[in-house]
């Protein structure tokens, strides 16, 4: 395929290493293993101390830049050098993948903590002294028990937690407005049963 000697805005023209670059990943697309072993000799450090800036995770970043070598490797034959020097390219495949396993990792540990505080309703006496300092602890466990589950697990996050209402939002996968709707009435049930048992 001929080179348009220019990077994708057609304002620079590739040096002699980026073209070299280049043609490697087009043989490789074609098959070529020696090719590719260039390439991934070329790119493979970038490649990793991109991901690794991303994950600041030096074991992900080792696990997902080998995984971009080996897309890399599959999917060289959409390379087209008319649009973008092969770097590039590959840095740009690279940092989508790093941005995915992010929100993969913080989707999987949003999920991870709903499910604890959802299935467990243990830390009440934790939350009595964060809400309620003053009162009988005994007290405000049983006015706990009994809001709805949706209007106590958001005060379990925000006052055992520490969370605020957007982090409790995120963790519960719920609109903040929703989330401080129900931690307000929530509160105010709370402090009606606490009075009616005084």
């Amino acid at each position: 395929m001929p080179k348009t000697g220019q990077d994708g805005h057609g304002s620079r023209r590739h040096s002699p290493a980026e073209e070299w670059l280049d043609a490697r990943l087009e043989r490789a697309a074609e098959g070529d293993q020696d090719a590719f072993a260039d390439v991934y000799d070329t790119l493979a450090p970038p490649v990793k101390g991109l991901i690794c800036r991303v994950l600041r995770d030096e074991a992900q970043a080792e696990e997902v830049t080998q995984d971009v070598m080996v897309e890399i490797w599959r999917t060289a034959d959409r390379f087209r050098p008319e649009l973008g020097g092969a770097r590039a390219w590959v840095l740009a495949l690279a940092h989508r993948r790093a941005v995915d396993r992010v929100r993969h990792v913080q989707a999987s540990r949003a999920r991870e903590r709903r499910s604890a505080l959802l299935a467990e309703d243990r830390p009440f006496d934790e939350v009595a002294e964060a809400v309620e300092r003053h009162e009988d602890h005994h007290r405000v466990r049983r006015c706990l028990a009994a809001l709805e589950r949706h209007q106590r697990v958001p005060l379990v996050l925000a006052y055992y937690q520490g969370m605020t209402y957007l982090e409790v939002a995120a963790c519960l996968a719920t609109p903040a407005g929703t989330v401080k709707s129900r931690m307000r009435s929530g509160l105010h049930r709370l402090r009606t049963c606490l009075e009616a048992r005084s």
